[in-house]
């Protein structure tokens, strides 16, 4: 019988990082859900210079959340408190004219005030929330449903959900490569768009069924979508690190 590759050899190299790397930090308890949406819903997000990455005839909006960990300046130590916090985003897919591809977030829902801030001020829509998770710990894979719920202040959009993944699978499918091998975040920032790199290993997914859902997210942002997720992963996590940011050659919007 045919082996099929390993999703660690099907995973693109990544770019190298500029150095010095500005942030480390670690991905915990990922769950990311995703749904099949019109390139050009996806298009009006984009910054200037970029556009939607399309996979399989589409654009794909994604749902996730992970437990960030020891988020620290450079390659040092994670910072107390601050370091360390649930996040849940709604992110698009973008590609630059010459191939360079990156994540568009249309929010990032933190539970950290001074973290929300200084991003904000960065160009980044981070947005301050209650966020809670549960799960089991990230080496006990399939031990139990993990989620996230979100409820931003002042009444604001709210969001719960939650898989349960299969331990015993591993994803090499190409959609789940195409949205979570990514390594940039594109963003306008004082009237420029901007490609901030990154890099990490290759994603431990495991497949995962859907256990509870209910988001006001995703409508939130913009986005409207039909039904179930059409892509429901799990990861115990990554470590990855952040370079320095650069303008698109001629965006400018």
């Amino acid at each position: 019988m045919e082996q099929r590759p390993s999703a660690a050899a099907l995973w693109p190299d990544p770019p190298d990082l500029p150095l010095p790397a500005i942030m480390d930090q670690r991905w915990l308890d990922a769950v990311f859900l995703h749904w099949r949406i019109p390139e050009s819903s996806a298009a009006r997000f984009m910054p200037p210079g970029v556009a939607p990455d399309v996979f399989d005839g589409s654009s794909w909006v994604g749902l996730i959340g992970f437990r960030m960990k020891g988020a620290g300046i450079g390659r040092g130590p994670g910072i107390p408190y601050l370091g360390s916090f649930n996040e849940v985003n709604v992110r698009l897919y973008s590609r630059e004219p010459d191939g360079t591809r990156g994540v568009v977030f249309l929010s990032l829902d933190a539970n950290r005030l001074p973290v929300v801030l200084a991003a904000r001020q960065a160009g980044i829509p981070y947005v301050w929330s209650r966020i809670r998770s549960w799960g089991t710990p990230p080496e006990d894979v399939g031990g139990g449903p993990s989620g996230y719920s979100v409820s931003r202040f002042r009444k604001g959009a709210s969001s719960r959900f939650s898989v349960t993944p299969d331990p015993h699978s591993v994803t090499d499918d190409p959609l789940s490569l195409h949205v979570t091998a990514r390594f940039g975040l594109h963003s306008r920032f004082q009237g420029r768009t901007i490609h901030i790199p990154n890099t990490h290993e290759p994603w431990a997914l495991h497949k995962a069924d859907l256990h509870e859902l209910h988001d006001g997210l995703i409508s939130s942002a913009g986005i409207d979508v039909d039904g179930p997720p059409e892509s429901v992963l799990y990861s115990p996590g990554v470590r990855t690190q952040f370079g320095w940011p650069r303008v698109v050659t001629g965006a400018r919007g």
